[in-house]
């Protein structure tokens, strides 16, 4: 199995259990807001919900983008 492939799957698994225990640690969130998405309006979400698929977005998004940069390797 490559390196990049382990660290994909690593970086699956450890966001989805954040995003779990996320969902469990909110079910008691009384304080809601709604969010303007591309001059929409969301629903009332709970703000931690907010911060922590944010968390969440930017754990992926910073755990992929290495790799794609890598995977063009220049050869001498």
């Amino acid at each position: 199995m490559s390196e990049a492939f382990k660290k994909l799957i690593f970086s699956i698994t450890f966001n989805s259990c954040l995003f779990l225990l996320l969902i469990i640690g909110i079910q008691n969130s009384s304080s809601k807001r709604k969010v303007n998405l591309f001059k929409k309006e969301t629903i009332a979400l709970p703000i931690s919900f907010i911060v922590g698929v944010s968390f969440i977005t930017g754990s992926i998004t910073g755990s992929f983008l290495p790799n794609f940069f890598n995977s063009k390797k220049v050869d001498s």
